[in-house]
């Protein structure tokens, strides 16, 4: 048993990623993704904003301080989202879009049992 290795254990952080994008529930690696994003998202809008004091223009701060705005209200909102849901685990993920080895599948096997024990 203990060679056996978890299903996690063999995914890389960009197939669990990918993963994220397409099962139910946020995982870890795409929430680190997510948030390494909004610090790029972060620092390119502080240059803008910065630039825009520089050239003097109130409509162009006005307007980049607003897309600052709705930036921190859009990560906010996901990061308060995501305590109230919690994060699940690439496993669990895995295991919902049905990619689990036919000899791993658990479920697959309790579903075979309990349709046996019906007929």
């Amino acid at each position: 048993m203990a060679n056996k290795k978890s299903q996690g254990e063999d995914i890389s952080s960009a197939q669990a990623v990918f993963l994220g994008a397409l099962a139910p529930g946020v995982n870890g690696p795409t929430w680190t993704t997510l948030r390494l994003a909004f610090v790029m998202l972060g620092v390119s809008l502080a240059v803008m904003l910065g630039l825009a004091f520089s050239s003097s223009d109130s409509w162009l701060v006005l307007h980049v301080a607003f897309l600052v705005l709705i930036t921190m209200t859009l990560f906010l909102l996901l990061s308060w989202f995501l305590s109230q849901t919690g994060l699940v685990s690439v496993e669990h993920q895995i295991r919902e879009m049905g990619l689990v080895p036919k000899d791993q599948d658990t479920s697959r096997k309790t579903t075979i049992k309990f349709e046996e024990k019906t007929l």
